[in-house]
């Protein structure tokens, strides 16, 4: 799992929370139940009267559904950020003389369409995050399963970054390949 990927980084730990409070909960109700626990009386009622629950309890259950609704919609925003934020460069060196900017999908296009035309790949992604100080590539494959991917590697090692290193005028660029399988019915196995 890499740093780029945060949205997986997220669901597994609320994944991890909800399965352990989930079991902690089954845990619990079986073990009262089978009598192992005193702490609440197995035989009592479930609620202990049909009277209206003081008003604290009432706020306290309306501030708690806020916040885990909160969370939700934090958890559903974090899908949509699958890649990382990319920025327009300023490579100007003087100011005075005048101001050169650079989108970095822009940048990225020749590469990608370089990338596509190696042998077994069917398709290319890539992202220039970060400043011109601290670049950081991100690469997606979509590769045939009958592809050598070390050869992919290599070669993307060899001839297209080092020409996007060129291009952009760096002397090194942080990389991050994903390789994606796709199958015959168009599904994706992915490989880092």
């Amino acid at each position: 799992m890499t740093a780029l990927n945060r949205p997986a980084r997220l669901n597994r730990v609320l994944l991890a929370l909800c399965g352990l409070l989930l079991l902690a909960g089954g845990g619990f109700v079986c073990a009262t139940h089978y009598g192992r626990l005193t702490v609440l009386d197995r035989d009592a009622a479930l609620v202990p009267g049909t009277a209206t629950p003081p008003t604290w309890v009432l706020y306290v259950s309306a501030g708690a559904a806020i916040v885990i609704g909160l969370l939700a919609l934090r958890w559903l925003a974090a899908q949509f950020a699958r890649r990382p934020r990319t920025r327009t460069w300023r490579l100007e060196r003087d100011p005075d003389q005048g101001r050169t900017e650079l989108a970095a999908s822009t940048a990225t296009e020749p590469f990608v369409g370089e990338v596509a035309t190696y042998e077994g790949v069917r398709a290319a992604h890539a992202t220039l995050a970060g400043t011109r100080r601290a670049p950081v590539l991100a690469v997606v494959i979509s590769a045939d399963q009958s592809t050598d991917l070390g050869a992919v590697r290599a070669r993307l090692d060899t001839e297209g970054l080092p020409r996007l290193r060129q291009a952009l005028d760096l002397e090194t660029l942080p990389v991050t390949v994903e390789f994606r399988f796709a199958t015959a019915s168009g599904d994706a196995r992915v490989l880092h």
